[in-house]
């Protein structure tokens, strides 16, 4: 497990390499600038960058200078810092995961977080004794942790625990990856925790938020052509806001990076918004399999790359959306993030529109709340109670 001076030191390196492409971005448009029209061949474009040279050549050494410092001095600080750990820590490492996730993996970075279980922060295995046959598996959603499903002293996965007699667990992954790539590792994960139950598996359930659903579906899908056997014991599948049909955000984002293309000097300016993961550019359309982002430039402002889009076969699936509007209406907004349309697949074409068994939309709870609510939780609670014995 990486200490925490493992992981100041990759954020240090990370602020380094941020510090320095900034550097580089702004140099490039003062070239641009000051260079002079380039209907006339910027004929100050040399003297402007032999002027320049020593401030951002100077910048450059501070700021690598700064970061060999750091990383010495942490390295002594190792045995003291002593392993990473918390909930404010775990926060900010998902949330990072969520932004840069994708090269955080490339790199095998000791901030890129691994796919697997967790109860209350603890990894999985080892399980708690007394585990029932009825599993509960809840998967977050994008920059967020599995700890986040614990807010303002409520926890759907305990409270479904007690009054349900589900065992729950937490799915834990990368966010900044592609959304597919999660579902196979998501996949993989769970059948071997499937394998390794230490009662017979009667029921198996997920709980999803926001893009866990989507990592869920493709979980489906990987699970379904690989023949992965939890797929069969799949009986229930409830998303909290995902952006099924995606989220207006990530599109708005893709078009402002597009517009910053446009121009040579605001063209230097196209490289921040690159920055955005794979996973946060799957949001944009809510894309769930391979071939709907390989071999294609992720930040190129195409058309939606869907065919076909489905609800896991034989499992009894239910969607909640939320409004920040006090009142369901025709015209409601969604949450502040996912639109209520999106958050119950709901498309123009037939064909990328999904079919739930039952969905509901409260009003007056933003994204965020759908993790807390008490009418959320009572719903689930209805749509999860198990038949009666007859």
């Amino acid at each position: 497990m990486p200490t925490r001076a493992d992981e100041l030191r990759e954020a240090v390196r990370l602020a380094v390499e941020a510090t320095l492409g900034v550097t580089n971005t702004v140099q490039q448009m003062h070239h641009a600038i000051g260079g002079g029209p380039a209907i006339l061949g910027k004929p100050l474009e040399g003297l402007v960058k032999l002027i320049s040279a020593p401030a951002y050549a100077g910048v450059k050494l501070v700021a690598n200078l700064v970061g060999a410092g750091l990383d010495v001095v942490l390295a002594q600080l190792d045995p003291v810092l002593g392993e990473g750990g918390g909930q404010e820590q775990d926060a900010v490492v998902a949330a990072l995961n969520g932004v840069v996730g994708d090269v955080l993996a490339e790199r095998a970075s000791t901030l890129a977080i691994a796919t697997g279980f967790r109860r209350d922060g603890r990894i999985i295995p080892p399980l708690p004794e007394g585990v029932s046959g009825r599993v509960l598996v809840l998967v977050h959603g994008s920059s967020a942790s599995d700890l986040g499903w614990s807010r303002k002293g409520h926890h759907h996965g305990e409270a479904l625990e007690k009054e349900l007699g589900f065992t729950w667990v937490a799915l834990r992954y990368n966010s900044g990856k592609h959304v597919s790539t999660n579902g196979h590792e998501f996949a993989d994960a769970l059948q071997k925790l499937v394998d390794a139950w230490p009662v017979p598996v009667t029921e198996l359930v997920i709980l999803a938020h926001s893009m866990g659903g989507l990592v869920s579906r493709a979980a489906c899908l990987s699970a379904e052509a690989r023949s992965l056997s939890w797929r069969t014991k799949l009986e229930s599948f409830v998303t909290l806001g995902t952006p099924h049909e995606g989220a207006p955000l990530e599109r708005m984002g893709n078009l402002v990076n597009t517009l910053l293309g446009i121009s040579r000097y605001s063209a230097p300016l196209e490289q921040l918004a690159h920055l955005r993961s794979a996973g946060v550019t799957d949001l944009r359309f809510g894309l769930t399999k391979d071939e709907e982002w390989q071999g294609v430039d992720r930040f190129a402002n195409e058309a939606d790359p869907r065919t076909h889009i489905e609800l896991p076969a034989n499992v009894t699936c239910f969607a909640i959306a939320a409004t920040t509007s006090k009142e369901v209406t025709p015209t409601s907004v969604g949450d502040g993030l996912v639109p209520i349309d999106s958050a119950l697949g709901r498309h123009a074409k037939p064909e990328l529109t999904l079919s739930f068994s039952k969905h509901r939309v409260f009003p007056g709870l933003s994204h965020l709340d759908l993790l807390n609510d008490a009418g959320v939780y009572g719903q689930l609670r209805e749509w999860l109670q198990p038949p009666a014995d007859v």
